[in-house]
């Protein structure tokens, strides 16, 4: 009998353990350690941060769904990972905190054969001073609970605008080294599009702000889709909706302080500047949770699982810039000093960044770090579970199933409005994520897989997602077939 424990429950976590169940017979125990009660599908919160969703459209909880389906679930978060066992327990475990009950505090050993790592990111609000979601005028969208509270302080905007105020609203990243730009742009157009319909649109000044070196970096260095049958740079189709819906921009922005209502930030130039809103909406940076490792005498081996997030089969092997390539992405997303742990999603550590680093005058790094939200964590979560259920049942080591940002696709759909009758959907695939400029020498993507769209048909294609995947994650009948 073999025992699989999964560490957190997103999507990359949840996908996991939910395959494993699937596919794993009864006599193997499957594990999830996670802190949260509730699964929360998280590209809908936008829809919550402007008061069009409920939390409880997005959300349901999970303990009743894992008992049904046979999964043990402990509500704990993991404090520190012990992969060589010790005198106590002769293999490998993690030690995790209860949360919540008569529990809390005290800890708990949880031993495991096989280990998937699915914790994601730390939201580090706190490597930017003074942002603090409903601190300083700022807000987030990163949770449902965020969410809400972004669209409780977004409904009192717009009723001071319906008194006759005008209003200062700043969306953007709120780190030099931020990603998720993709998140804040949907929600920059869904306020937008809400001014517009609460007829305030003309009392607000909307300002994009960003890392990003150009519009539509998103994270990925931008990209080339075919559109109408012409090939147009994300750049110039995030001016054009831009210009046609009246918002400013700030790009090479390296947001560091947040003062009532200031966003303080450096330009690549060099520059410090500053830029007042009433309302803001500013993506932290995104972190590893500073867990610790110890080897079975107890000494400390962080170093052979995180550099930041968890270390996995990239090459990380510095290089400049210009010798980087899709091979030094990982495929497996299996730790090389511990075969039985796994890093799918944002858990995993990139070897590097996939937009160009870029430095200011002042050594100040302004550069988006790369995404790994979305797709990619259900796909590599996924993958992660075939190898593992594969090594279980023909009870060997070999990895038969592969995957690399470097030739894996992705769709980003920006939906605006809501509803199957109003709204419009700004749609990017691309594919390979990490551009491949061997493979592609003129975009570095397959451009008839790298398509953009405007229109109505990206809109209701979210809109649809959003129930799909809810389905697929209450594991409904043949909710397998529902794609990644």
């Amino acid at each position: 009998m073999a025992k699989v424990v999964v560490l957190g429950a997103g999507i990359s976590g949840h996908t996991a353990i939910s395959y494993l169940r699937k596919d794993l017979s009864k006599e193997h125990e499957v594990v999830i350690v996670s802190p949260n009660s509730n699964y929360q599908w998280v590209p809908s919160n936008i829809w919550i941060g402007i008061g069009r969703m409920k939390p409880n459209q997005t959300t349901f909880p999970l303990a009743p769904l894992y008992k049904k389906k046979g999964i043990k679930y402990i509500q704990a978060k993991a404090v520190s990972f012990h992969p060589e066992g010790d005198s106590e327990i002769n293999k490998g475990y993690i030690l995790a905190e209860y949360v919540i009950g008569d529990k809390k505090g005290q800890t708990i050993k949880v031993d495991y054969d096989f280990l998937i790592n699915a914790t994601g990111p730390k939201l580090n609000f706190e490597a930017t001073e003074g942002l603090r979601p409903g601190k300083n005028k700022t807000l987030s969208v990163c949770t449902y609970d965020h969410a809400m509270h972004a669209w409780n302080d977004f409904d009192a905007l717009i009723q001071r605008m319906k008194k006759g105020e005008s209003v200062k609203i700043l969306i953007g990243t709120g780190h030099a080294k931020a990603t998720c730009q993709g998140a804040a742009f949907e929600y920059i157009m869904n306020v937008e599009q809400e001014l517009n319909r609460h007829k305030v649109r003309d009392k607000a000044t909307v300002t994009w702000i960003s890392n990003e070196y150009e519009l539509g970096d998103f994270g990925i260095d931008g990209v080339t889709v075919k559109m109408n049958g012409d090939l147009v740079p994300s750049k110039d189709l995030i001016e054009m909706v831009f210009e046609d819906r009246g918002i400013k921009s700030i790009t090479k922005a390296g947001v560091y302080k947040i003062e009532d209502g200031n966003a303080f930030y450096e330009t690549l130039n060099g520059e410090y500047k500053t830029e007042s809103f009433d309302f803001g909406m500013l993506i932290p940076s995104f972190s590893g949770h500073g867990f610790k490792a110890f080897d079975k005498n107890g000494g400390d081996i962080t170093e052979k699982l995180f550099k930041g997030f968890m270390i996995v089969d990239a090459d990380y092997t510095p290089r400049p810039y210009k010798e980087w390539t899709v091979q030094d992405w990982p495929e497996t997303y299996q730790n090389p000093s511990y075969p039985n742990i796994f890093a799918p999603g944002i858990a995993f550590a990139p070897p590097h960044t996939i937009s160009k680093p870029r430095t200011s005058k002042n050594g100040t790094a302004i550069f988006p770090a790369p995404p790994r939200t979305g797709m990619p964590s259900g796909i590599t979560a996924k993958l992660v579970a075939d190898n593992i259920i594969e090594m279980i049942n023909n009870g060997n080591n070999k990895l038969h199933h592969l995957g690399s940002m470097g030739n894996m696709g992705a769709a980003c759909i920006a939906s605006t409005g809501y509803g199957f009758l109003k709204g419009r959907g700004v749609t990017i695939t691309t594919n390979p994520i990490v551009p491949d400029y061997k493979k592609y020498p003129e975009t570095g993507r397959l451009l008839s897989k790298t398509i953009g769209d405007l229109g109505l048909a990206g809109h209701w294609v979210k809109l649809t997602l959003h129930y799909a995947f809810l389905y697929k994650a209450k594991m409904k009948p043949f909710w397998w077939l529902i794609p990644e």
